[in-house]
C-alpha cells in the first residue's frame, strides 16, 4: 500500500474533510474473453462467436485513521459483437464512514443477500447485469445511502435507494437474448416518476449457535421487469418492452452448518397492484467430502430445489431440481470446477447443463472456462427460448 500526505495530489474534495493523512490503493484486474455457440441463432443478425475486452481497476483511499474512506471501482467491456454489451459502468463509488457501531455508506455500491448456489432470490437492492453473466451473478451499481447499526440482537442494515437502474440485454446481434429483441430504450413504468423513484430497503441478520438467520424487506421499483409485447397502432411489432412495476418483497435466508453439512433456505413474498402476488423458495444443502482418497481434493455435492408460483411461462425455475459437484484441488494453483444440471421437475425435456472452473496462472493470473448446454422444447416454457443457445466462454484475467 502507498502512502500520500497532503503535499501531493489529491482529489479536491479530500480537502473537505479534516484528515492529516491519507493512504491509497490501487488494483483490479484486465480480462479478454471468447464465446462460441454451437448452434445458429433463430435471429439472422445474431453471431456464432463473440470476443471481448474488458477492465475493472479499483481505486481505495483511507482516511482519518481508518474511520472514512472512499472506494472507486469503475467496469468497461469491448465486445466485437454486441453494441449494447460494450458498455461502461460504474460498480463502486461510495464514502464510507465507521464509527463505534454503525457505519455510514453514501454513493453507489453492490450489496448482497443470499446464501443459495443455484438462485438468488432475495438478491433485491442491486439490478442484474445480464449481458455480462446468463446465471444473474453480476450487477449494476446501485446509487445508495446505507446505514448499518450493529448490536447484541443483530446487525441492521437500511437502504434509500433514489435512482433505479435498468436491467441489461443483449442487442440486436447478442447472443442469449431469445427470439424476440428487447426494446431497452423504451422501458415502461408504473410510477411516474420511472428511475427516479425513491426505494427503500432493510435487512437484519444474526447468528445463533452454528445458524445465520436474515429477514429483509424491499419497497419499491421491481428489479425484475415483465416483458410486455410492444405495439404499433395496436398490432404487435416482433419486439418486447421491459416493465417495470412497484412492489413490495418480504425475504428470509437462512442458513445451518453442521460439521460437513451446509443447509440453505431463501423464500420470498412479492405483492403489487399490477402483478399478480406470489411466493417463492428455494433451498438444498452442500456435503463435502473432504480429502477423499487421502488426497488434497475435496468434493461437494450441491442439491437444491426451486419453486415459484408463477406458472412456466413467466419464470424459468417454477419447479426445477438441480444437482452440481463442486470439485476443489487445493493445489499450487487453487484450482476449482463446478458441474452440474438443473433439471425442471414439470417439463422432462427441459433442462441446463453447466460447467465452471477456474485455475491460477502464475501469480498473477486467471484461466476461466464457463459451458452452458440447453433443451428444451416446450412453447409453455420460457427456458425453451435458450434451446439453439448452447455457449462455452472462455477468459484469461491479469490481476495488478
Amino acid at each position: 500500500m502507498k502512502h500520500f500526505t497532503r503535499a501531493l495530489f489529491i482529489p479536491a474534495f479530500f480537502y473537505l474533510l479534516p484528515v492529516e493523512a491519507v493512504e491509497y490503493e490501487f488494483l483490479g484486474s484486465l480480462g479478454i474473453e471468447g464465446r462460441y455457440f454451437s448452434e445458429e441463432a433463430s435471429d439472422s443478425n445474431q453471431t456464432e462467436q463473440q470476443f471481448s475486452i474488458y477492465a475493472e481497476p479499483e481505486i481505495y483511499f483511507q482516511l482519518n485513521d481508518g474511520n472514512d474512506s472512499v472506494t472507486f471501482q469503475p467496469f468497461a467491456r469491448l465486445d466485437s459483437a454486441d453494441e449494447a454489451r460494450s458498455h461502461v459502468d460504474i460498480r463502486e463509488l461510495y464514502w464510507l464512514h465507521v464509527d463505534g457501531d454503525w457505519e455510514l455508506r453514501v454513493g453507489i455500491n453492490k450489496v448482497f443477500w443470499g446464501v443459495t448456489e443455484t438462485l438468488h432470490l432475495v438478491d433485491i437492492v442491486n439490478q442484474t447485469d445480464s449481458i455480462e453473466s446468463f446465471d444473474g451473478e453480476e450487477k449494476l451499481g446501485q446509487p445508495m445511502i446505507q446505514f448499518s447499526l450493529f448490536k447484541d440482537w443483530g446487525y441492521l442494515d437500511v437502504f434509500v435507494l433514489p435512482y433505479f437502474r435498468e436491467r441489461t440485454f443483449a442487442g440486436e446481434e447478442g447472443r442469449l437474448r431469445g427470439q424476440f429483441l428487447i426494446d431497452t430504450d423504451n422501458a415502461v413504468y408504473e410510477s411516474k416518476d420511472k428511475q427516479n423513484h425513491v426505494d427503500f430497503a432493510a435487512s437484519w441478520r444474526n447468528s445463533f449457535d452454528l445458524m445465520d438467520l436474515s429477514l429483509n424487506i424491499f419497497k419499491g421499483t421491481s428489479r425484475e421487469p415483465e416483458l410486455i409485447p410492444k405495439l404499433d397502432d395496436g398490432i404487435p411489432t416482433g419486439e418486447i418492452l421491459p416493465f417495470y412495476p412497484q412492489i413490495t418483497q418480504f425475504g428470509a435466508v437462512m442458513q445451518y452448518m453442521s460439521e460437513a453439512w451446509l443447509w440453505k433456505l431463501e423464500a420470498i413474498n412479492r405483492t403489487g397492484d399490477m402483478i399478480d402476488d406470489f411466493n417463492a423458495m428455494v433451498g438444498g444443502f452442500e456435503y463435502t467430502m473432504v480429502g477423499i482418497n487421502d488426497s488434497a481434493t475435496d468434493l461437494g455435492w450441491v442439491i437444491e430445489y426451486a419453486f415459484d408460483e408463477r406458472d412456466a411461462s413467466q419464470v424459468a425455475t417454477q419447479n426445477d431440481l438441480s444437482v452440481a459437484a463442486r470439485i476443489v484441488l487445493n493445489d499450487m494453483d487453487s484450482t476449482e470446477v463446478l458441474a452440474g444440471v438443473s433439471q425442471d421437475m414439470e417439463y422432462s425435456n427441459s433442462r441446463a447443463w453447466f460447467i465452471e472452473a477456474n485455475t491460477r496462472i502464475g501469480e498473477a493470473s486467471k484461466l476461466i472456462v464457463d459451458m452452458w448446454l440447453f433443451t428444451g422444447d416446450e412453447i409453455d416454457d420460457i427456458s425453451s427460448q435458450f434451446a439453439n443457445e448452447d455457449f462455452v466462454q472462455l477468459s484469461y484475467e491479469w490481476y495488478f
